[in-house]
């Protein structure tokens, strides 16, 4: 544990020194927060790792690994519903007895693609791209969710929760008049919204509940989001490193209330999550700009897993969140 808190104290005391500083830097961190890691961007040129945040990259398209025009294909072979719905029943006996009201649950499903996870990289669109690789990790995603974004002295968090096929007739209308899904957005708007408030003052929410179009490899998917802004409290300003931790794990990806529902989630999910649904993000002297770590492909010996998952309430139904977790293995190449 004096390790662990060790790691912490000296990524955050990095980054509040690159902040005061103006120095540019990459931070990848962690779920667990056990091995975040803090990167000059002026250091990078030794390590495997391409990133493209909302604009931003590291890598010229120009030199780009020549690619072939394959189609991508993944084939999917998701967990057993079964072990789903064991771990789904125990969310929600603890929901029922009040202990979490929003619970994400996620599964690492084996999945096998044509592609290298650096060609997905290269190949895929979307606002927050990350390849990485060293000698314990291979990883790839194309997360389409904002976590912070600050810039000026203020923060701005756009939680996206609620998940539907735009290819079905009156999908905008489903969706936002669905009880469950517009339980859950509200749950997460009201947390991030808490979160906020640790290191800002006067967190409000600017948007809410409105709809974004996600393209596929499989089709276009419609995804709920909101914008909740604030004001960095004076005692914060410089110190992105301790703005980052206080507001960790991201709430969008563990629920509500966040201690308790951590605790469920460890109990319930089969595998330690590591990188997935952790955050990175740049800073680039003035701004900062971050991701939460989901639509994640990580490959372990030869083998290849996608993560996935989603939130489940008390007006959850195991079957339409088993195939939600199904319908989120996917890639944005098209």
């Amino acid at each position: 544990m004096i390790q662990e808190l060790s790691c912490i104290e000296s990524c955050i005391e990095k980054m509040n020194f690159y902040t005061r500083n103006g120095i540019n830097f990459l931070f990848i961190i962690d779920y667990e927060m056990k091995a975040p890691m803090v990167f000059k961007l002026s250091e990078l040129n030794g390590f495997c790792i391409k990133y493209f945040i909302d604009g931003a990259k590291n890598y010229n398209d120009n030199i780009a690994p020549v690619l072939n025009n394959k189609e991508l294909n993944i084939q999917k072979y998701p967990i057993p519903f079964e072990v789903y719905k064991k771990a789904f029943n125990h969310v929600i006996e603890n929901e029922k007895d009040g202990n979490s009201y929003l619970l994400n649950l996620t599964f690492k499903n084996p999945v096998k693609i044509n592609f290298s996870l650096e060609e997905i990289f290269y190949k895929s669109r979307s606002k927050y791209k990350l390849y990485f690789k060293d000698e314990e990790n291979e990883f790839v995603l194309f997360s389409p969710e904002t976590f912070i974004n600050i810039t000026e002295g203020r923060i701005f968090t756009y939680p996206i929760k609620g998940t539907i096929d735009a290819n079905i007739q009156g999908a905008k209308e489903i969706l936002l008049n669905d009880k469950k899904e517009r339980a859950e957005h509200l749950t997460v708007v009201d947390l991030l919204r808490n979160d906020l408030n640790i290191v800002c003052v006067g967190a409000r929410v600017n948007r809410f509940c409105f709809i974004r179009k996600v393209k596929t490899n499989f089709g276009e998917l419609l995804q709920m989001t909101s914008e909740i802004e604030g004001k960095i409290k004076p005692n914060f300003k410089g110190r992105n490193g301790d703005i980052l931790f206080n507001m960790l794990p991201a709430g969008s990806i563990c629920g509500a209330p966040k201690r308790k529902t951590l605790e469920i989630i460890k109990e319930a999910e089969l595998d330690s999550r590591g990188y997935y649904t952790g955050v990175f993000g740049i800073y680039d002297g003035k701004n900062l700009k971050s991701s939460v770590m989901i639509r994640f492909i990580e490959k372990k010996g030869e083998e290849y897993f996608y993560r996935s998952g989603g939130g489940i309430t008390v007006y959850s139904d195991v079957e339409k969140e088993y195939n939600e977790m199904v319908e989120k293995i996917y890639a944005p190449i098209y």
